[in-house]
């Protein structure tokens, strides 16, 4: 046999990340409601500062995007040398995994938690933990139930995806309380902006408060996904160990630019958090009954859960939208294959998908 290089152990192991679909049949022009993306595309003045910012592509990036840190604590009352920025959050829990886990650890998630965390902490060494969801929502009892000497991390996407469902702030810190002092309490923040639930909370104040605590947040749903910019907020301590690994220019001009130009952009942010709100809404109540059950959201996307036995299942759903030219997001991956995430799109987009699921079940003309 031929020898080659090999990965280390673990590392075939882990399941790909799939993304979302973005098209359908050839000739027929595709409606994407399967990643997340902003309906209102990106804001004015992220679009023009990285238009501006193309006159500086032969330079390199300003190595701890001290620009975008200063603003984001500005804008959120935080301080600017607790702020690492990231390509993208993905990088940031793949650098908090690959600074807190190694062989023998354990990391621990909710039920339908994010797929990237089993594989940023297989990719660390380590082994993820499940702890059973309750309703489609996080069990904090089952959490702090999966915790052993070996838990080195405790992930907790807020609200989650894909479900969309969120723990107020007194459950947070009921999470945070039952863990060791030695465990990183990770609060990844991506929907943060479109949460309209009374009681929720970043966790910047249990950042300041605890040695142990990290509060992650994102811009790519806010309309820059292209762009892979992401951000933590946490203790100085944890700054520190997570910058020795980061790249010093792990994020472009470009994106830097676009991501504090979209974070001063309040009026625009506020609009998109109002379209979703609404379509949220309209989305959840059409969509409702006896036979789809469709879990509070408070992200910018509804998951609809199909009672097969009595409609029609979650694949024939998924197929029937895509054949009208909607791209929604199939949910075997995440253990919900009775389930289709969609993701809140324009006005247009969400009255042809409730249309097209209702004659689907028989309710339509």
């Amino acid at each position: 046999m031929t020898k080659r290089p090999q990965p280390k152990p673990g590392i075939l192991n882990i399941a790909p990340y799939v993304p979302g679909k973005s098209g359908t049949r050839p000739g027929q022009q595709a409606i994407k409601l399967s990643s997340n993306e902003s309906p209102l595309g990106a804001s004015p003045l992220a679009s023009a500062a990285y238009a501006e910012a193309v006159s500086r592509l032969a330079e390199y990036p300003e190595g701890s995007s001290a620009k975008l840190r200063e603003t984001l604590a500005e804008a959120h009352g935080l301080e600017a040398e607790r702020i690492v920025i990231g390509a993208g959050s993905d990088e940031i829990l793949h650098l908090l995994a690959e600074t807190y886990l190694g062989d023998g650890d354990e990391a621990v998630q909710s039920e339908y938690g994010f797929l990237m965390y089993p594989i940023a902490t297989m990719g660390a060494g380590a082994a993820p933990v499940v702890a059973r969801d309750r309703n489609y929502t996080v069990d904090v009892d089952a959490m702090l139930a999966a915790v052993t000497d070996r838990t080195r991390i405790v992930w907790l996407a807020n609200p989650n995806n894909p479900t969309g469902t969120w723990l107020d702030d007194a459950e947070v810190r009921r999470l945070h309380a039952g863990l060791r002092p030695d465990i990183v309490f990770v609060i990844d923040n991506a929907y943060a902006e479109y949460v309209t639930a009374p009681g929720f909370t970043t966790g910047a104040e249990l950042v300041r408060e605890a040695d142990n605590v990290v509060m992650v947040r994102t811009f790519s749903k806010m309309g820059l996904a292209a762009l892979r910019v992401g951000w933590l907020y946490g203790p100085d301590h944890i700054v520190d160990a997570i910058n020795r690994i980061r790249g010093p220019f792990n994020v472009s001009v470009p994106a830097q630019e676009a991501a504090a130009a979209a974070t001063r952009d309040s009026e625009f942010t506020a609009s998109l958090a109002a379209h979703n709100a609404r379509w949220r809404d309209y989305l959840t109540a059409e969509l409702r009954s006896n036979h789809v059950t469709v879990p509070d959201s408070q992200g910018n996307f509804i998951l609809a859960i199909f009672d097969e036995a009595a409609g029609p299942s979650a694949a024939d759903v998924f197929a029937a939208l895509a054949d009208a030219g909607l791209i929604t997001r199939e949910m075997g991956g995440y253990g919900l294959a009775n389930a289709v995430r969609i993701s809140i799109g324009s006005e247009d987009a969400m009255r042809r998908t409730v249309a097209v699921i209702k004659r689907l079940q028989g309710e339509g003309n």
